[in-house]
């Protein structure tokens, strides 16, 4: 199972990664696209937006089923990956490639908060979802 260790994550299957310009990029994991199958629909949320750790952000939709991606930290989103809207089996291919949005964290301690690898890993053993 691909859980790169660089990442946070959130026990609904988000994955953040703070980037160098104090950003932070959120995506879906690898789990989570493999629990949904193949993406057919993805709506972003608006940059600018702000929005409270745990907030419904964007809808994925899949062949399968229809799901919401939360926030993992406090923010405002600065960035989305509009490439995803023409092609959002991108997340198929590589969940850790194909983030959704990036956001501005209100407190960039927050991210200590989520799962490291390990902890994720656990939640996925432990078959919660």
């Amino acid at each position: 199972m691909n859980i790169p260790a660089e990442l946070k994550y959130t026990a609904s299957h988000e994955w953040a990664r703070p980037e160098t310009d104090g950003s932070v990029t959120v995506g879906i994991t690898n789990h989570a696209q493999e629990l949904l199958g193949d993406m057919v629909f993805v709506e972003l949320p608006e940059t600018g937006r702000t929005l409270a750790a745990g907030e419904e952000t964007c809808v994925l939709e899949s062949v399968k089923a229809a799901a919401d991606v939360y926030a993992p930290v406090a923010g405002r989103v600065v960035a989305v990956n509009d490439a995803l809207v023409s092609a959002p089996e991108q997340i198929n291919q590589d969940a850790y490639a194909a983030w959704l949005f990036r956001l501005a964290p209100d407190d960039a301690a927050d991210l200590g908060k989520l799962l490291d690898a390990a902890a994720y890993r656990a939640v996925i053993d432990a078959g919660q979802s």
